[in-house]
């Protein structure tokens, strides 16, 4: 934060102009240096709380005001929200902040990201304290790890927050696709062309959606009263997708398997390709997310279409609402997800 240049000029007229509350009247209102003054209004963290509030009372009375934060000492907002995500990128959660950063600009708010490199207590915490610091109204929470919701993991109170892909242990408002239903589509679809059972492909196994759609694929085939095969794990990629295809391919039982993502899925295509086995001739795939590339992947693929856009927008309005009204909501929000049938999908070979 830049914080503006106060100084006393001259009218035309030769009158001098009155120059507003400086960061030394502020220091002399406070009883602490020009630096500390500093400190606060750029918003750093090296300034003990009780030393922070003195000097934003001591701005408040005197009437001083940062540049960006004149309007939030006004009207009691920063219109800025912070997300907290996890720095491993994946393509749901790029999707996702790109719905956030879309559906906050119309509200007139602004977004300052914060990436954790592990979801523990000590980066939870340090991101909310910094986001603190740079003045936000509230905070979406953007991390699929499991570690999110172990019982040594809480979250600082003090800001309002949402929280998006999570198993919904917190009492803040959580916004998700409904990824069991999603799984459950796509498992039925196999089932339902003929097949005897599916195979799956999973994602890793610290994220909350991987473990949704896993426990929903075997769920699905138990309902059914299917064998429920080995489950393999890949990380999301389509490098993971095409190792663990190689195992499956030459498997001649493997008929139709559920790819937890479309990259995974992508890498499947490919080795069941280079190993002969035909798509939907020989073993049917589906994928989950409907990436725009899904649809030019050979064959085009069958996929579980969920919403990203959706979960950015209802995450966004959960949060503003928090903010305007000073009360969370309150039952988790699950966004139906939808079957794209494409030519990846057959009824088994006779």
């Amino acid at each position: 934060m830049t914080v503006p240049r106060q100084t006393a000029t001259s009218s035309a007229s030769g009158h001098a102009r009155r120059r507003g509350p400086s960061m030394a009247d502020v220091a002399r209102e406070a009883g602490v240096s020009g630096q500390t003054v500093s400190r606060v209004a750029n918003g750093k963290t090296n300034v003990d709380d009780a030393t922070r509030e003195r000097v934003l009372a001591a701005m408040r009375t005197i009437g001083y005001r940062p540049n960006s934060a004149a309007r939030a000492l006004r009207n009691g907002q920063f219109r800025s929200i912070g997300v907290i995500i996890s720095a491993l990128p994946t393509f749901g959660n790029s999707r996702t902040l790109d719905a956030i950063a879309a559906a906050v600009v119309p509200e007139g708010f602004s977004i300052i990201l914060m990436p954790v490199t592990r979801p523990t207590q000590g980066e939870v915490t340090g991101a909310f304290s910094t986001l603190n610091e740079q003045a936000v109204d509230g905070v979406i929470i953007l991390i699929e790890q499991h570690q999110l919701d172990q019982s040594e993991i809480e979250l600082p109170h003090g800001l309002p927050v949402v929280v998006i892909d999570s198993s919904a242990r917190y009492d803040y408002p959580v916004v998700d696709n409904d990824q069991a239903d999603g799984a459950a589509r796509a498992t039925s679809h196999l089932l339902d062309l003929g097949h005897e059972t599916v195979w799956h492909i999973a994602g890793p196994p610290q994220s909350y959606s991987a473990e949704r759609r896993r426990k929903s694929w075997q769920a699905t085939l138990e309902r059914a009263g299917r064998t429920v095969p080995p489950v393999s794990t890949g990380d999301w990629s389509p490098e993971s997708g095409y190792q663990a295809g190689l195992r499956l391919a030459a498997d001649p039982a493997v008929t139709a398997v559920f790819a937890a993502n479309d990259q995974m899925a992508l890498g499947l295509l490919r080795a069941l390709h280079e190993t002969g086995r035909a798509v939907p001739g020989e073993v049917s795939v589906v994928g989950f997310d409907d990436m725009e590339e899904s649809a030019h992947f050979w064959p085009p693929l069958t996929t579980i279409r969920q919403s990203f856009e959706a979960v950015g927008r209802h995450a966004v309005l959960a949060l503003l609402s928090e903010i305007e009204t000073g009360t969370e909501a309150g039952e988790p929000v699950l966004l139906p997800t939808e079957l794209i049938i494409r030519s990846s999908t057959a009824p088994p070979p006779a």
